[in-house]
């Protein structure tokens, strides 16, 4: 185990020296939001721009830098490419960073490796030299490996930041683990985007909103999809993300020789909605996660959900209350699982109403006064 210190004593926002800015007349701390934008669809991204907007509806002044920031039109070609398209991203992202010298608190959001080096490094670094205080708002599940194997390239950048936060239980005991002490502040959903409605009937019609990358296992999802095919002829399986994956999947897909297999590619905030609306079952078959905010969308939505029991999941779904768990890489367990919801509908529809109720503790209202804490440098 990597023992790191725990983060430098709280601060008053805004309180640090002469390039710190003064705070506003209301006396709220002016914050640097620094996280991916929109263009690079994901869980972290959602939060981010979620959570700016909810914080400008309680009238704070909130500066976003992507750290995906848009290339000019004519280099944009570069995004094909990738160490190109990296030194081009670097190129503009690292001078952004000097809009933080008019904000009071850096909100940084963060992943895991080489992503965490090329953007939450980079915000940190420039935060400290300008003094400001600098909250890191970690997000991977792939935490454990990432704190115990990077040493050198992640725990002097931990070091520096005044307060970690975390959306869960289960990151704030990796966290622990290493010798940080973090604040858990769970993720928000905005559950009236979404249409709840009990499932009757409850139909075979399943759902899958994870991007194609290698450790969301979405092959696992499309395999347990063609055995429930054979007792369900009728099912139908939508699968909507995009990624490095999607090559393969799709020829996956054509190898199972199962109708009812629709890709939608990238779906738009806007349109996430109507997405788990049109659907019945809600299945993920990630094998590294944390708590993700496609399982709160179901839960907003009364969609009933079999997930692999990673992270965060199981805290998330009660044990089974709000949702069932089946084992990583086990697609015939997820078959059977989905096909028991399918034979006891009435326990499915009791699972979702269970799952709606939990998700008012991930809501706007009960994660405002945390963030205000967290700003204003309040104790955890």
């Amino acid at each position: 185990m990597t023992t790191a210190p725990v983060p430098r004593p709280i601060e008053s926002a805004g309180a640090a020296g002469p390039d710190a800015r003064v705070p506003s007349p209301s006396g709220r701390p002016r914050i640097g939001m620094v996280a991916a934008s929109l263009d690079i669809l994901g869980g972290q991204c959602v939060q981010a721009v979620n959570l700016a907007a909810a914080l400008r509806g309680e009238g704070m002044d909130v500066t976003y830098i992507p750290i995906n920031p848009p290339f000019p039109a004519g280099l944009r070609w570069l995004r094909r490419l990738r160490y190109a398209r990296t030194l081009l991203n670097e190129t503009l992202y690292l001078p952004s960073l000097a809009r933080l010298r008019d904000v009071d608190v850096v909100h940084v959001y963060s992943a895991a490796y080489w992503s965490f080096l090329l953007g939450p490094a980079a915000a940190i670094t420039m935060a400290r030299a300008l003094r400001k205080r600098v909250i890191l708002n970690y997000h991977s599940g792939e935490a454990e490996h990432h704190l115990a194997r990077w040493g050198a390239l992640v725990h002097p950048w931990l070091r520096q930041v005044d307060e970690i936060v975390v959306p869960s239980d289960y990151l704030r005991g990796i966290f622990a683990r290493h010798g940080y002490r973090v604040r858990v502040i769970r993720n928000v959903i905005e559950a009236p985007r979404f249409c709840y409605r009990d499932r009757v009937p409850l139909r075979p019609r399943l759902l899958s909103t994870r991007n194609f990358e290698t450790h969301y296992r979405v092959e696992n999802s499309l395999r347990a999809f063609a055995i429930l095919r054979s007792d369900h002829p009728e099912a139908t399986l939508t699968l909507a993300g995009y990624g490095s994956e999607e090559s393969r999947l799709r020829q996956l897909a054509a190898r199972l020789g199962t109708d009812g297999i629709r890709f939608t590619g990238r779906v738009e905030p806007s349109d996430v909605p109507a997405l788990y609306d049109s659907a019945d079952i809600f299945v993920n078959s990630s094998v590294i996660d944390n708590q993700p905010v496609s399982i709160l969308e179901a839960f907003a939505s009364g969609l009933p959900v079999v997930t692999t029991g990673i992270g965060d999941i199981p805290a998330m779904v009660d044990a089974g209350d709000r949702g069932l768990l089946v084992p990583p890489d086990r697609p015939e367990a997820m078959a059977r699982a989905v096909a028991s919801l399918l034979q006891e509908p009435h326990r499915a529809i009791l699972m979702a109403r269970r799952a709606r109720q939990a998700i008012r503790e991930y809501a706007w209202p009960c994660v405002r006064e945390a963030w205000s804490a967290v700003y204003a440098g309040g104790t955890p």
